[in-house]
């Protein structure tokens, strides 16, 4: 079977976390994912398959006589699909020979643009994977999830010497809680990758260090014919807060290596507001300032106004992996070769987000990312090339193949 019709599977299943249900899964969909994925994966007779308590699912395949030394490899990649768009009723539409122009997708009136997306010109002849617009796809990540159970079965059907390989699908990726409950130790694996990014052929090593921060303003509400002297308007307060952040340092004017302050929800009322933002930068030095820099914010503005409450509760997400990976680079480079080996240009290129590597990697498993052949995710303009789906399945194979010495 080929990785994409996996995929067209994966993504009809509901799988959307939710960052404010303070459970884990964070949500009861999730489960269902899990679930089909276990019996898909004794299906394929892989090792001791299996959903713990937290919704984490992992299996392994032994290693072949000879390569029992090689060492142990694995490969994750998360179920849930983003909160920041519908992920539930999916309809996957497949563009069979794409003909390199603009996709109308028949909801919402939305369109793919190739003036937006001007990469798309060169996927002409291949096969794209869309929504049908009135939800995301599910590419992120759920084509890592297929490009991975792919390789599995390939692996387990062919005669390739291979070391021990493990494999993992977390939940609540997306709200940065995937790696919480993840049992390093138990998992086996020495080295990893998570498959969770964007062309075939990308390997990151690099990520923003992060931090997400939720401001709680409380006003003073009072009629507001008789308000003068006495009103402290808590959407005003929120609007004075993020007028003294930097104003180019917002996602939507920032690339590369700059780092930016981004308001991803504003809620409220005269009496009572609440703001939360992510942080991000790759350089330590500058992402511990920018901390700084919103405390100080809401510090100087409580301070102006004494009757109201200025609340500021921030928390680091995860950090830039490359210092945990300074002695691992055989894994980047493995990987370009892999790359190189399955007809794929490599592009090392730092993410502009995170992956649950960054947090495994600082838990003691090096643990770089690959790409999956996904690209616009967290909303309806969201794809998948099937081919990049087939190249991505090579490149994990060649991976094992390389470190197993044979």
């Amino acid at each position: 079977m080929r990785a994409y019709e996996r995929f067209l599977r994966y993504v009809r299943v509901h799988t959307k976390s939710d960052e404010n249900s303070g459970v884990t899964p964070s949500s009861a969909c999730q489960w269902d994912l899990a679930r089909a994925l276990v019996e898909e994966l004794k299906a394929l007779g892989l090792e001791k398959p299996g959903v713990d308590e937290n919704c984490i699912v992992t299996a392994w395949i032994p290693a072949t006589a000879g390569c029992e030394d090689a060492p142990a490899l694995g490969f994750l990649a998360h179920m849930d699909t983003s909160p920041a768009f519908s992920g539930e009723n999916v309809s996957p539409i497949v563009h069979e020979n794409y003909d390199g122009g603009d996709i109308v997708l028949p909801k919402e009136g939305r369109v793919i643009r190739v003036s937006d997306f001007p990469y798309l010109k060169g996927m002409a002849g291949k096969t794209i994977i869309t929504a049908d617009g009135s939800t995301l796809l599910g590419a992120d990540d759920k084509a890592g999830v297929a490009e991975i159970v792919t390789a599995c079965e390939r692996l387990l059907a062919g005669d390739m010497p291979h070391g021990r390989v493990c494999v993992a699908f977390t939940p609540d990726e997306e709200i940065g809680q995937g790696p919480d409950h993840f049992d390093v130790a138990a998992f086996g694996a020495k080295y990893a990758y998570t498959v969770d990014g964007g062309r075939a052929g990308s390997i990151e090593y690099e990520n923003f260090n992060a931090a997400s921060a939720v401001v709680t303003i409380e006003g003073v509400s009072v009629h507001p014919g008789t308000a003068k002297g006495i009103m402290e308007n808590a959407l005003l307060i929120a609007q004075e807060i993020n007028a003294q952040l930097p104003p180019d340092e917002i996602p939507g004017r920032t690339a590369g290596y700059e780092g930016f302050f981004h308001l991803d929800g504003l809620t409220g009322t005269a009496a009572a507001a609440r703001m939360g933002y992510i942080i991000r930068d790759h350089d330590r030095e500058k992402f511990e300032a920018r901390k700084a820099l919103m405390a100080e914010i809401c510090r100087r503005v409580g301070e102006k106004h004494p009757t109201a409450r200025v609340t500021l509760d921030m928390k680091d997400s995860y950090y830039n992996m490359k210092e945990k990976l300074a002695g691992c680079m055989h894994l980047i480079d493995n990987a370009n070769q892999a790359a190189r080996m399955a007809g794929a240009e490599p592009v090392t290129e730092a993410i502009r987000g995170g992956t649950d590597g960054a947090r495994l990697s600082f838990m003691g498993l090096p643990c770089p990312n690959l790409g999956t052949g996904g690209y616009n995710c967290h909303g309806p303009m969201e794809l998948a090339v099937a081919e990049e789906m087939d190249t991505m399945v090579d490149i994990i194979l060649n991976i094992v193949k390389l470190y197993s010495g044979k």
